[in-house]
């Protein structure tokens, strides 16, 4: 899903008091840290999810590989948490703004 900017702004300011529902341990992004990851979108479509202590590229690279396991939108990253969004298929709790032109 590509989200505009309206949309990402929109995801932002609604993620912005919620508190990360996913910590990354020691051993890094397993199969149960994804399937957890995978079961709190299905509950909450926006969540945070902290990674910490590693540099900005290892980051990067377990962003995109929980976006593509999860099929999750990555909303923006701010230190050590990331954003992550997936909407449900039917009443969504977050209607997007729509794009312009729409």
């Amino acid at each position: 899903m590509t989200l505009t900017a309206r949309q990402r702004q929109y995801l932002r300011s609604q993620a912005h008091h919620l508190k990360p529902v996913v910590l990354l341990g020691q051993h890094g992004l397993t199969d149960a840290v994804l399937a957890e990851i995978d079961q709190a979108l299905e509950i909450h479509e926006l969540i945070k999810v902290r990674i910490p202590g590693v540099d900005r590229e290892e980051k990067r690279e377990i962003t995109e590989a929980i976006t593509a396991a999860t099929g999750a939108t990555l909303v923006q990253t701010v230190g050590h948490v990331a954003v992550m969004f997936r909407p449900h298929e039917k009443n969504s709790e977050y209607p997007l703004p729509r794009a312009k032109g729409q």
